[in-house]
């Protein structure tokens, strides 16, 4: 199959940077800065863990690094989506998910609404 030139997506490198690094589970500022640029509804817990809900109240986010039930799955980032007229669902990010692929993730999500 030949395709144009125009057609392929460009090719690109990333450029080394001592100070960009995908953060771990243990870093959730990438995703809880968005959240609080977006508006939503964010609640911290006494066990450190954080829920947010969209303004719509559509989509929850949960960063769980204390919930007991989480851990045994190996979820460290939950989001939960209810369509206004499809079938709800659920993504969830274990403990070696980076931040960042959170964050790219819900705002993918929120753009495509």
């Amino acid at each position: 199959m030949n395709a144009s030139a125009t057609l392929l997506p460009a090719v690109t490198h990333p450029v080394p940077d001592d100070h960009c690094r995908l953060s771990s589970d243990h870093f959730a500022a990438p995703v809880l800065d968005l959240l609080h640029a977006l508006g939503w509804a964010v609640v911290e817990t006494p066990e450190a863990n954080v829920h947010a809900t969209s303004p719509d109240g559509r989509i929850y986010v949960g960063w769980l690094p204390e919930d007991p039930s989480a851990w045994q799955l190996d979820i460290v980032w939950q989001v939960r989506v209810q369509p206004a007229e499809d079938a709800p669902w659920v993504q969830e990010f274990g403990l070696h998910s980076p931040s960042e692929t959170v964050a790219g993730f819900i705002a993918a999500l929120v753009a495509h609404r």
